[in-house]
């Protein structure tokens, strides 16, 4: 067997031993995880349009210096 089949193996083999979680504990945690990346995501956006704001800004003050 090559080691890729070994590898293969050897994570079938893990996947199986893994203790899973119920399905009244996945879901509620999808639902955290989907909430939290929502979010980060909200944030990140308004962050990126201050960002660019204070970038057309910015361009608009150094434009009028020329």
């Amino acid at each position: 067997m090559s080691k890729i089949g070994r590898a293969i193996s050897g994570v079938i083999k893990e996947g199986k031993r893994v203790r899973w979680p119920k399905k009244d504990v996945l879901i509620p945690s999808i639902i955290v995880v989907v909430v939290i990346a929502g979010v980060v995501g909200l944030l990140l956006f308004a962050e990126d349009l201050a960002g660019k704001k204070l970038i057309d800004i910015l361009s608009d003050a150094f434009a009028s210096m020329k």
